[in-house]
Order: C-alpha cells, then sequence, then structure tokens
C-alpha cells in the first residue's frame, strides 16, 4: 500500500506499507481526500519539543495514545480526511461498502483509544487506505464533495475555540492570523451572526481569503494595529509566536477575552500585570467535542461555511514533501489536499 511518513524530518513516500486489517468495531476504508494540517507541520519540525512537552505534561505523547512516538521510527500522519468504506471487521455492524465517511480522527481497539494524529503504528490520512471506528463514523450528506469534507475537522477547531468564547451577536470579535484555523474561527463567527469580524495578517493572500470567509474587515499589522481598527470584546490569537499573547495584554481594553488557539512551540513572557489590570480572561483551547464535530459538516454540507475558497492545490501521496514546503509561502497557499 502507498503512503506518506514522517523519516528523519522529511515527508517520504513508500510503496511498501502493509494494508491495516480492521478488528472488530473497525472499518477499512479508502482515503478520498486528507488536508495537511498546521500541526503536521510543526511536528515535523518540532516533533522532538511536542512528545518531551506532552511527556511533561502527561498528555501521553500528544496523539500518541499514551504508549510514545519513536521519531526514529516512521511516523504515520493525517486526521483532515474523507473516505469511502470497504469492508468491516469481524461482527462489526457500519455502513455499506461504498458510503462516503468522516470522522473524528481516533481508533478504538482492544489496547484503548489511538488518537489518529501521529503514530508508528496506526496508518492515517496520508496513506491509500486506514482504519477508523464503527461507532464513530458520520456519513457525508448526499452531494457533498468529500474534499471539502475532508475540511470538517479544521473548521471543527474553529467552532471549538468561538464557543469557548461566549460571543455574542452584537459583540466585535478581532482574529489575529488567517491561516486555516483563523479561517475556521471567521468562518464560525460569521455563522453566529457576529456584526464585526476584523482579520489581520501580514499576507495580502491570507487577508483577501478572510473578507472571502466572512470578515468585515482585513488589516496589514505591518501598517496598522489592528487595535486601532477595532475595539474587540474577543481578541482570537491564531499564530502562534513569542509575543502575541502579550502584545494582546498591553493593547486589548478593560474585560477583555483572549483565547488562544494559536500552537506557540518555544517559551514565551507575558506581563500579567496587564492582565489583571484590566481583568482580561485568558482561554487556551484545544480541539473539539464529537458534537462540534458533527455540526462543522452539517454547516458545510448546507452551505453555511463554504471551504471551497480555502483549498488553493491537491498533490498526490508521492508530493506530499514538496507540499510541506510549499505551505511555508502564506502568499502561495492556504490549505493543500492530498488525494492518494
Amino acid at each position: 500500500m502507498r503512503a506518506a511518513v514522517l523519516r528523519a524530518g522529511q515527508m517520504v513516500y513508500r510503496d511498501d506499507v502493509p494494508e491495516p486489517v480492521p478488528g472488530p468495531g473497525q472499518v477499512l476504508v479508502a482515503v478520498r481526500s486528507c488536508g495537511i494540517c498546521g500541526s503536521d507541520l510543526h511536528f515535523v519540525k518540532h516533533g522532538g519539543e511536542v512528545l518531551a512537552l506532552s511527556a511533561e505534561g502527561g498528555l501521553g505523547g500528544m496523539g500518541a495514545g499514551g504508549t510514545g512516538v519513536d521519531l526514529n521510527r516512521d511516523v504515520f500522519m493525517g486526521h483532515e480526511f474523507s473516505a469511502e468504506v470497504l469492508y468491516a471487521g469481524p461482527g462489526t455492524q457500519t455502513h455499506p461498502p461504498g458510503t462516503l465517511v468522516t470522522s473524528i480522527p481516533v481508533l478504538l481497539s482492544d489496547k484503548g483509544v489511538e488518537p489518529i494524529v501521529y503514530s508508528n503504528s496506526t496508518v492515517g490520512g496520508y496513506a491509500e487506505r486506514m482504519l477508523l471506528s464503527a461507532p464513530l463514523l458520520l456519513p457525508i450528506p448526499d452531494g457533498l464533495d468529500p474534499r471539502y469534507a475532508a475540511l470538517t475537522e479544521p473548521m471543527a477547531v474553529g467552532l471549538h475555540a468561538v464557543n469557548k468564547s461566549g460571543i455574542g451577536p452584537g459583540e466585535a470579535a478581532l482574529v489575529l492570523g488567517c491561516g486555516p484555523i483563523g479561517m475556521a474561527i471567521i468562518a464560525a463567527l460569521q455563522t453566529r451572526n457576529v456584526e464585526t469580524i476584523v482579520a489581520a495578517d501580514f499576507s495580502q493572500k491570507r487577508r483577501d481569503l478572510a473578507i472571502i470567509m466572512g470578515a468585515h474587515q482585513a488589516v496589514d499589522p505591518a501598517r496598522t494595529s489592528p487595535f486601532d481598527t477595532v475595539t474587540p470584546a474577543v481578541v482570537f490569537e491564531a499564530v502562534g509566536t513569542p509575543g502575541i499573547i502579550d502584545d494582546v495584554l498591553r493593547r486589548a481594553r478593560p474585560g477583555t477575552r483572549l483565547v488562544v488557539v494559536g500552537v506557540c512551540m518555544e517559551p514565551d513572557t507575558v506581563h500579567p500585570f496587564f492582565a489583571i489590570a484590566k481583568e482580561i480572561t485568558v482561554q487556551f483551547v484545544l480541539a473539539y467535542s464529537p458534537d462540534e464535530f458533527a455540526q462543522s459538516l452539517r454547516a458545510i454540507a448546507e452551505g453555511d461555511i463554504d471551504v471551497g475558497p480555502l483549498i488553493t492545490a491537491e498533490v498526490g501521496l508521492d508530493e506530499i514533501g514538496a507540499a510541506f514546503d510549499a505551505l511555508a509561502d502564506p502568499e502561495q497557499h492556504c490549505k493543500i489536499l492530498v488525494t492518494p
């Protein structure tokens, strides 16, 4: 079976991966589409740090299901996927072959729960075929492009951040960073009918996309502070760069809610004085609930969110390495899909 794996800090194409065999409660599926996620880009560059910090924080290796990940062995990735049911494991009742599905990226087995994120053994969406858990499958609504359904996962991350913020229609939102997760936040905000959505990014292409996704205004922070453009009730930090949180604390008005979605892999410094003096609420968020995942699929299928403009390229499994490199340029790409 063909797949792309992380090996020695590079994405490598393989055509000799053993095909996974479904056990009880599992389903073998053919991957139709898989998005390249920013967290995958992070892991390629900072995998050792991610694993070390996860172990230190008692997080079981962040996607390793508590068993750990060995970076000296090939690592399977790919968690933004749509797929087609092939056949089920022994005694498993599920959707008939040919059904298009998606799922939260989790595999259940007699060994426990294995998140489909980074693993030496559990194949992810960067492969021709993979295993999914029958109870977690969500059929893709008739007529929905499976490429679009693959973006359910990142849209759910944005929805979760917006839900955690508690923002109301009459409040203003500022989204810092217009990568795929920033775009997902903007999309979720517009489905809430938030009246003022301002986005900020250095990239002109990303700012243009932000407007398409529902932002009312997009500013270049190299030219002006977004806080001179809007007085937000909620700020969403979707950059993940040292210094951003502290800058928000300095510039935000009293009572602001700051929701941190960007994953910063470096030590950061903040001045608590600003947050204390202004009574700023800081909320860190991660992932989503199964219900938020299902809501996001429904929003895409019903046309409440149009993810089409986010897709800037499609590549095969043998082109993933080059695609990872290309995503470093925000003027070139936003979301690249892998189509095995």
